[in-house]
């Protein structure tokens, strides 16, 4: 009788993900018919069967509760070569706020690629990037504007050859505007490779990116200091610290009015806080969510306001009766409604 419980629930379970729905009902339907299976162990699945959630594998919002968000990982920063070997050399000073490798701009300029023919660098409303060297590489290599030169009135976004690059200073003309924020850092400590320079150093690199907001110090977002308060030599920012701070920064985002965000940031960052995520979702999603991000990759994602968190009002939506007429007004016709009142003139 044991086994015969422990295998309904297998096939219940898989019903319950929607995994296979035809499958485990054809499952379900000979495993009942079994000469071993009786009354009672037929009541007992049925009886599970009618307690189980069916909601629907779908869900609705306002549309303008919702962000599109496009997530990127840095390119290749010197400190991943030998990092992803031997895990202590993250530990040498020799990588202090490490920049790009060559490969690593190799992989920005096929990012930038990508975005250009696929119409994402026309419709980002803003980029959010980690104040660190390599992260801040990333984002101006792939949204920022052509080549600078001198004859045009507007700051670049990069100098030439910052980091050792070797490239050329980059516009800011027709480029999003770029915004630094400590919030979507590395893991904070110990790690000299995720320890960022003074802000006053960075804004000589990279002119044209917004330092208002550097620092997650306060829930303002004020600078509290031009040097990094938030690393600490012998302190590590635990994971779960970690994934605080990444739902942080996303409901942060909800104080922003733009609609279509680009968010230039790190590994651990990315792993740590979309493992939050996911869990009212199939298991499959949920997976593509949490999976770790390779360098410089990107994806695209939604992010709904279940929590009135932000306060924008719909651009699209439309209120209808302009001009009024004699109907019953919305409001008297959704009370009717609640409470099962007839209703006529409102088909």
């Amino acid at each position: 009788m044991k086994l015969y419980l422990c295998l309904a629930d297998v096939i219940l379970g898989f019903r319950r993900f929607k995994v296979g729905f035809t499958v485990c009902n054809l499952a379900l339907h000979f495993f009942l018919q079994s000469t071993y299976c009786n009354l009672l162990l037929a009541v007992y699945i049925f009886d599970a069967v009618a307690k189980m959630d069916v909601g629907s594998t779908s869900s609705l919002y306002p549309l303008h509760r919702s962000k599109t968000v496009h997530l990127v990982r840095h390119a290749q920063g010197v400190h991943n070569v030998i990092g992803d070997k031997d895990y202590k050399a993250y530990m040498s000073p020799d990588y202090f706020d490490a920049e790009l490798t060559k490969l690593g701009w190799q992989q920005v300029e096929n990012l930038r690629k990508h975005v250009h023919e696929c119409g994402l660098a026309k419709r980002v409303d803003v980029v959010i990037t980690s104040p660190l060297l390599r992260t801040m590489q990333t984002a101006v290599g792939v949204f920022g504007g052509e080549g600078y030169t001198d004859t045009v009135d507007a700051l670049p976004l990069m100098l030439a050859n910052v980091g050792k690059s070797g490239r050329s200073a980059i516009s800011s003309l027709n480029s999003p505007p770029i915004v630094a924020v400590e919030l979507c850092r590395e893991h904070l400590g110990v790690h000299p490779c995720d320890r960022r320079r003074s802000v006053s150093e960075y804004q000589c690199l990279f002119p044209a990116i917004d330092f208002s907001l550097a620092s997650a110090a306060t829930d303002a977002l004020i600078i509290e200091s031009d040097e990094d308060v938030l690393w600490k030599a012998n302190v590590r920012e635990t994971k779960e610290e970690l994934a605080s701070r990444g739902k942080k920064f996303f409901n942060w985002l909800w104080t922003r009015e733009e609609k279509e965000i680009a968010i230039v940031t790190h590994s651990g960052f990315l792993f740590h806080t979309l493992a939050t995520f996911g869990n009212d979702c199939h298991p499959v999603v949920k997976k593509e969510i949490n999976k770790h991000f390779a360098n410089c990759e990107l994806r695209s994602m939604v992010i709904v306001d279940k929590s009135m968190l932000g306060s924008d009002s719909s651009t699209t939506d439309y209120p209808g009766k302009i001009p009024p007429g004699p109907d019953i007004p919305s409001a008297a016709v959704d009370e009717k409604i609640a409470n099962d009142e007839p209703v006529s003139g409102s088909t």
